[in-house]
């Protein structure tokens, strides 16, 4: 792994969970959230827990770029990037439906929110390919 791309790429990740979330929760899903709002928490404690919501964001950024850059990067071939990425965004979006079981969510919501992790999931992967860089293979370590 190169650890100076691989800090540069989380960030990066980071931003993009952070972007797309907001465009898929703040932006497409605002009106479906108004209209089952006694489901949720109130805006202003939604608002006092953000700093968890970034944690999460960031370690989901995380764990997705490192997973990335363990098992794929080397390959440098974007057909087994978008493939690892969709996989990542199906296990992302399992708990939805998990949720979708023991919670009173429109079915609606819970397909867009498995859609939307899977269109996130393959635009983040398509993102961090881009921007990590592996360590140059050197000689000493080619014969290993």
């Amino acid at each position: 792994m190169n650890p100076k791309s691989l800090l540069i790429t989380i960030l990066v990740a980071f931003i993009t969970v952070f972007a797309t979330d907001f465009l898929i929760h703040g932006v497409l899903l605002a009106g479906t959230y108004k209209a089952t709002a006694s489901l949720w928490r109130p805006e202003a404690e939604m608002m006092a827990k953000m700093p968890w919501m970034m944690l999460g964001q960031f370690l989901a950024a995380a764990a997705f770029t490192m997973i990335f850059a363990a098992c794929v990067a080397e390959k440098r071939c974007m057909s087994c990037t978008i493939k690892f990425a969709a996989c990542m965004g199906i296990f992302a979006s399992a708990g939805q439906l998990m949720a979708y079981a023991v919670q009173p969510v429109p079915g609606s919501l819970v397909a867009m929110w498995m859609l939307a992790a899977i269109v996130q999931a393959v635009l983040l992967g398509i993102i961090v390919h881009k921007v990590y860089k592996p360590a140059p293979i050197t000689s000493g370590a080619a014969g290993k």
